[in-house]
């Protein structure tokens, strides 16, 4: 058989052939939002804290059983916050679940004048309300697995309960951290939830105690960490350089980092922060959303090509070139 026509045979097979062969076919950015319905509104209550907890849920177009995206808020948010993310999870099959944490959402700084909303935030993010977010998850993940089985429930059905990912920013990083495998650097508990299977860190922090070997060095599910050069935060420890101390101590799974060049702490979020002076550039959403999709196709849906999209040049294509991008595939 000549070459040419080899070539040309080869091509029927691979225009046919599984979207995994077609390296250059996957692109995670491509996706229909207006297709999907508006988020709905419903509130998990958790009896046994007598606690309800609003969730805001962005559900895809199809009603076939879809992977699960869990995100938590930072300090004074809402679940409405970072809509751009839970409409493109969505539009590429996923029911993204915000969680609204009372406490150490926006009823912290909202009725109280400006002079005193700082003081306001920095008595919220404290240990207590740190434990009522960690819990606040697992009860959300029960109540989506009842309404998943519930006849009639405008969720029956659509849930695919084991494949669940975890997200959250800032407060929500932290949440997000204890509930993905962190052991908590006083007591050395693991309050790790076994049903989710990946982890979006977004401006992840470093315990307190500073001792990041006792605190990853047991992480056993992949974690995508995002960050930005100037992602410091008015309250807590955190800074932009301690956020990068995350990565090197995750030794027991994938690993990813994104740091988005002159991107500040609001970067995951539509608005900036008081204090914050950068331009806001349009392509860190997008760079976000390229990576966070790819991210969950490979270790939620476990799609092949998502993977080799994510773990090849793929992503420096997306990125602008002072973007810095590292993984470590175990």
């Amino acid at each position: 058989m000549r070459l040419s026509a080899f070539v040309f045979l080869f091509g029927l097979l691979l225009a046919g052939s599984p979207t995994w062969l077609r390296a250059d076919s996957y692109d995670p950015l491509v996706a229909d939002t207006n297709t999907l319905a508006a988020p709905v509104n419903y509130t998990v209550h958790d009896s046994a804290r007598d606690r309800d907890i609003p969730v805001l849920i962005y559900l895809p177009a199809t009603t076939n059983p879809a992977p699960i995206v869990l995100f938590s808020h930072g300090l004074g948010g809402t679940r409405y916050g970072s809509p751009f993310l839970g409409r493109h999870w969505a539009a590429r099959g996923y029911v993204a679940v915000y969680v609204q944490h009372p406490g150490s959402d926006d009823s912290v700084w909202k009725d109280i004048p400006a002079e005193d909303r700082l003081a306001a935030m920095q008595q919220a993010a404290s240990l207590d309300n740190f434990l009522l977010r960690v819990r606040d998850v697992p009860a959300v993940i029960d109540q989506l697995e009842h309404w998943n089985i519930t006849p009639g429930h405008p969720l029956a059905g659509r849930l695919d309960m084991k494949k669940i990912g975890m997200s959250g920013h800032s407060f929500g990083a932290v949440t997000t951290e204890a509930l993905c495998g962190e052991t908590l650097p006083l007591s050395g508990r693991n309050l790790a939830d076994t049903r989710l299977s990946a982890a979006l860190v977004l401006s992840p922090s470093m315990p307190s105690s500073g001792n990041g070997e006792r605190a990853f060095g047991n992480v056993t599910i992949p974690w995508l960490l995002m960050m930005g050069t100037d992602d410091n935060a008015p309250i807590g420890h955190a800074t932009a350089a301690s956020r990068r101390e995350v990565y090197k101590y995750l030794k027991g799974a994938p690993k990813y980092e994104l740091v988005l060049n002159r991107a500040e702490h609001s970067v995951f979020t539509e608005t900036s922060l008081p204090g914050e002076h950068e331009p806001r550039n349009p392509n860190h959403h997008r760079v976000i959303l390229a990576l966070s999709t790819a991210f969950w196709d490979a270790y939620l849906k476990h799609d092949p090509a998502a993977l080799a999209w994510l773990q090849g040049s793929a992503p420096r294509a997306v990125m602008e070139s002072a973007d810095q991008w590292q993984l470590q595939d175990h």
